[in-house]
């Protein structure tokens, strides 16, 4: 492989990363607040709205996933973070599409339902925190694209934090576990050359 893309890649890992993380963080605080404000009359009282109905806990969930598709690139390697980083663009895209979704469903069903229980006069406009989500959202896919592009050429964990699986090659000698059981029983105040008692 190529030293320079490796270079790159190791250069990118941080930024693209920090950035995934603070655009899928954002994006899923956001969906959790009133994406939209509803005001009866020019001054009154503005009600927040949950973040689009219905869809504003996919939004949320979709969020999730993108957090935890990053957590789990983290810790992984070859073929799984490859995979990992497409369901990290599969999810921000979804997120970015449901934003996009309650701008143009949203505010007129909740017209239509405010008319229908006698509230005349009543517009629905977004907040900032659906404005905030939609940035969230954009960063979010654009980082996750960078990822899925990027990952291959990512320094992965070592293979000693991988959890053991057995005896390796490279453990210990069965003579050295014996010798490391006598300075054991040393420490624990035991004498190993009295049989165990």
């Amino acid at each position: 492989m190529p030293v320079e893309p490796v270079r790159s890649g190791r250069r990118s890992f941080g930024p693209v990363v920090l950035v995934g993380l603070a655009a899928a963080g954002l994006a899923t605080v956001g969906a959790g607040r009133a994406w939209f404000l509803a005001e009866q009359a020019p001054g009154g009282p503005a009600v927040g709205l949950a973040g689009a109905g219905a869809q504003a806990p996919l939004a949320v969930s979709l969020g999730l996933v993108c957090l935890a598709a990053w957590g789990t690139v983290l810790v992984t390697r070859g073929r799984v973070r490859r995979l990992l980083a497409w369901l990290g663009l599969a999810a921000a895209l979804a997120l970015l599409a449901s934003w996009a979704w309650a701008w143009g469903s949203v505010p007129d069903a909740v017209r239509e339902d405010l008319e229908s229980l006698g509230a005349a006069d009543v517009a629905v406009g977004p907040s900032g925190w659906y404005w905030l989500s939609g940035v969230g959202a954009l960063l979010a896919t654009v980082s996750a694209a960078a990822g899925v592009r990027l990952a291959r050429t990512w320094p992965e964990m070592g293979r000693r934090y991988d959890a053991p699986s057995g005896p390796s090659p490279g453990g210990p000698d069965p003579a050295d576990a014996s010798n490391l059981d006598l300075w054991r029983a040393l420490d624990e105040g035991r004498d190993p050359t009295s049989g165990g008692q």
